[in-house]
């Protein structure tokens, strides 16, 4: 993606899933000229067994994974907070993955800045 030279718009998003499997899943999936500055993403273990979790990223959708998270334990009933910022830009993909059946909670929030 080019340097963004016009106007645009910020605006400040949030997304939240329920995760029950080992399929990954796509917690920001980028849209083409848009940059993405992921601000805080909440994990939270619901159903009272200790779990694992990836997260990762997929530059422009790609299918080469790079990880950000690797096997973090997540305990029952347990919150983990990651707020480093992460940038995304265009058709890249944020995904997480659970290291089993499982039942987390996630909610992510992210500022998109759109310049179509």
């Amino acid at each position: 993606m080019a340097i963004p030279s016009g106007s645009g718009t910020e605006v400040l998003k949030r997304g939240f899933f329920t995760v029950t499997g080992t399929t990954d899943t796509k917690i920001l999936d980028g849209v083409a000229n848009h940059i993405y500055t992921v601000l805080s993403i909440s994990f939270c273990e619901v159903a009272g067994a200790a779990e694992t979790f990836d997260l990762f990223l997929d530059p422009s959708a790609g299918g080469t994974d790079y990880e950000i998270i690797s096997d973090q334990a997540l305990a029952a009933h347990k919150t983990f907070i990651y707020n480093d910022r992460i940038v995304l830009s265009g058709t890249d993909e944020l995904n997480f993955k659970a290291g089993g059946t499982c039942d987390i909670d996630i909610v992510i929030s992210y500022i998109d800045q759109d310049w179509t």
